[in-house]
């Protein structure tokens, strides 16, 4: 497999860029590249700056490039839609004029990439990782959030080139099973792809292994999370946030938890999955003592087990 580990904001603790505690960017930038990695997202809107010369500045001293945008916000109410086009034109014209990372044979859509995830809901935040009691979508709010993922996938692709990419994630309102099948079925695979999360699939009940086979056909991108299962167990019996719960530490070193990374590396060889692939571990920011030993047992924990 030809597979490049990336890393994240969000191993820094930056999910809300309201939170007074994150790391100023160039810091995640610096640690990111002394821990070994290639490249890395950009981190949720507005975290790092959208001019170009200055990011590219950054990105070129470490030596790093930015393998995705991300869209974090509410999909489901109606008048979020200028908000969420707006953004989409602001990520994309940035991550489309930075330096490109290279294009694996058998890679279906080069990167950078745009991922799509729902967030914002009291309802299914306090749900999270508990399919029995998680509220849905009415048909017509599950609409418009569809309406509003299929047009920031054309924008991104029809004005950008950017492929658009569906990330289920605790806490939003496409997380568990039918939630997944439902969207794949409602957008198809020409509008856009599907990001799986081993992590976020675990939190909901999933096996890691069995969606990334079930979904071969529509997967461009993926993220790796591990979980330590002494920390879930104790989250789940609570009525916790998805990120109180990472503050709590649920979320660990890759190849530390609970997560069969053998059998994720074998389904991933088996669909011929070949590019890049994400390592996330959710903290908050002001426990940031640790992320430089995290990040880099991460990276050699993937790189002893085959992936580069």
């Amino acid at each position: 497999m030809s597979i490049h580990i990336m890393s994240a904001p969000c191993c820094w603790g930056v999910d809300d860029v309201k939170n007074p505690h994150l790391p100023h960017w160039t810091s995640v930038l610096s640690e990111a590249s002394q821990a070994g990695y290639q490249g890395l997202e950009l981190g949720p809107y507005g975290y790092m700056p959208l001019d170009i010369a200055t990011v590219s500045t950054e990105l070129d001293k470490n030596g790093l490039r930015i393998v995705a945008g991300t869209i974090f916000d509410d999909l489901v109410a109606p008048a979020n839609g200028p908000n969420l086009l707006r953004q989409t034109h602001e990520i994309c014209a940035l991550i489309r004029q930075l330096p490109q990372l290279p294009t694996e044979e058998g890679q279906r859509f080069a990167a950078p990439y745009l991922v799509v995830m729902d967030w914002g809901h009291d309802e299914r935040d306090y749900a999270a990782g508990h399919s029995d009691r998680a509220p849905r979508l009415s048909p017509e709010q599950w609409q418009t959030m569809v309406g509003h993922i299929r047009a920031i996938a054309e924008l991104s692709w029809n004005t950008y080139g950017i492929r658009t990419v569906i990330h289920p994630h605790a806490g939003g309102y496409i997380e568990f099973a039918d939630e997944i099948d439902q969207i794949m079925a409602d957008i198809p695979h020409e509008v856009a792809g599907l990001c799986i999360d081993t992590g976020h699939s675990y939190y909901a009940g999933m096996d890691p292994s069995t969606w990334l086979r079930r979904y071969a056909h529509r997967i461009d991108y993926v993220h790796f999370k591990d979980i330590d299962r002494a920390a879930f167990d104790a989250v789940l019996a609570k009525r916790i946030r998805f990120f109180e719960a990472c503050a709590e530490g649920v979320m660990c070193p890759i190849g530390q938890g609970s997560l069969d990374y053998d059998g994720i590396r074998q389904a991933l060889a088996d669909i011929g999955y070949q590019g890049y692939i994400t390592v996330e571990q959710e903290r908050d920011p002001r426990n940031k003592g640790s992320v430089m030993n995290d990040v880099k047992a991460s990276r050699d924990f993937l790189k002893s087990v085959g992936f580069h």
